[in-house]
């Protein structure tokens, strides 16, 4: 929105100024008749045609808009420049994200003064050690016209990273794999990745393909390092649904799960054997959605089985079907299940109150006992903290929690 208003004022301003390109002709697509049947109905579209990236009509028409956007605003450049030099200065350019541990070595990423893209650095054994620039991305854009990076993780015995990016601005992302002892690239490059999830054995990676024009993600592969064919794990039927695969907190358990706005549907197979059949925890049913991560010999569920604002069960690993589910938090009318986060000894709710996003309130508990083991901030005495959980990259056994507040 905020782009938007920007665009607008400089298009008022290059409409104030004097010589105004407004007598300049914009460019007109040409419309070609193209009918598109879905569900019985008979739909036109006449810019059909402009789907065709490729095509030279369409390339010609799209440096045709951009010559006539440059030279409508051609009058502000110096506005232009202004305002970016004076956006730039409130930004902290030189930056660097907090670190999180795994497997003795502190992941971060960080942004040096006049680049454009992050880079991905670790550090063995202590956050002050020697860094090891992973990855630079900086380094991958040049020479490129646009880079993106999308997904990435490092195996558990730390030496291989995958990692995805979009060289096209299309968000369809490529699959690449580092070896991080020696710091070069392998020969893989497997197209249209959405997300990506290490099995304990470093050897095999299960990761989501797109379907190629509906841009669904829609089946899980896996993929053994260096095999030049990969085997289908499972396909999404029902093209309602996308796919999503990702390690569980305690990273025992791989979960693919069929998300469709309304609807989940999730199974599971051992981080130790890539080769498992995936097994369900619970059959999908129309407006149930549910979300499951792991510990000890439980699965704990956030469901909206009993409710909009969503409830907490657990279930053992052995039998997690519905008629096996334990409640652990009930269902509230007045407060929002965001999400969970699970440690050792410790269960952290991220929930809304009365829907606002300043009441966001994160209470921590022990799993054992579930006694509360209250925040409270430190000016106000209260225990309400406003704010939202990092990323899940934290392991199970952490001791510290990182909170990220907002100002009131």
């Amino acid at each position: 929105m905020k782009r938007f208003l920007v665009v607008l004022a400089l298009a008022a301003c290059a409409g104030a100024q004097s010589g105004s390109p407004r007598h300049l002709d914009p460019p007109v697509a040409k419309k070609v008749p193209h009918p598109t049947m879905v569900n019985g109905e008979t739909l036109p579209d006449d810019y059909f045609w402009l789907r065709e990236k490729a095509s030279p009509q369409v390339v010609q028409y799209l440096h045709a808009e951009a010559a006539y956007a440059d030279a409508f605003m051609q009058p502000t450049q110096g506005l232009q420049r202004q305002l970016y030099q004076e956006m730039l200065s409130r930004v902290q350019e030189t930056d660097a994200s907090a670190p999180f541990s795994k497997d003795g070595y502190w992941y971060y990423t960080r942004t040096e003064k006049g680049k454009q893209y992050v880079i991905l650095a670790r550090r063995n054994g202590s956050p002050h050690a020697e860094e090891q620039v992973l990855l630079d991305v900086n380094q991958l854009a040049e020479g490129k016209k646009f880079m993106q990076l999308g997904s990435w993780d490092v195996s558990d015995d730390g030496n291989l990273l995958a990692y995805t990016t979009d060289e096209t601005g299309f968000r369809q992302y490529d699959l690449h794999m580092r070896d991080l002892r020696i710091m070069k690239d392998g020969a893989e490059k497997i197209a249209r990745v959405d997300s990506i999830a290490w099995s304990r054995d470093p050897r095999y990676l299960l990761y989501v393909v797109e379907d190629p024009v509906a841009k669904r993600a829609y089946q899980v592969y896996r993929h053994a390092i260096g095999a030049a064919k990969d085997d289908l794990l499972y396909e999404e039927p029902d093209e309602r649904f996308n796919l999503d695969v990702r390690r569980s907190r305690s990273r025992d358990f791989m979960f693919v799960a069929s998300v469709s706005h309304t609807t989940t549907e999730v199974r599971f197979l051992p981080a130790s054997d890539p080769f498992a059949t995936p097994a369900l925890v619970q059959a999908r049913e129309a407006g149930h959605e549910y979300y499951v991560d792991h510990r000890g010999g439980l699965f704990y569920i956030r469901t909206n089985s009993t409710g909009r604002n969503f409830r907490l069960v657990t279930a053992p690993v052995w039998s997690p079907r519905k008629e096996n589910w334990t409640e652990v938090v009930p269902h509230r009318d007045d407060v929002m299940l965001l999400d969970i986060d699970l440690f050792a000894n410790h269960l952290v709710r991220h929930e809304r109150e009365s829907g606002l996003p300043q009441d966001t309130v994160f209470l921590c508990f022990q799993v054992r006992s579930l006694d509360p083991a209250r925040f409270v901030d430190a000016q106000t005495g209260q225990e309400r903290l406003a704010g939202r959980l990092p990323t899940a990259r934290m392991r199970e056994v952490e001791q510290a929690l990182k909170l990220v507040l907002s100002l009131p």
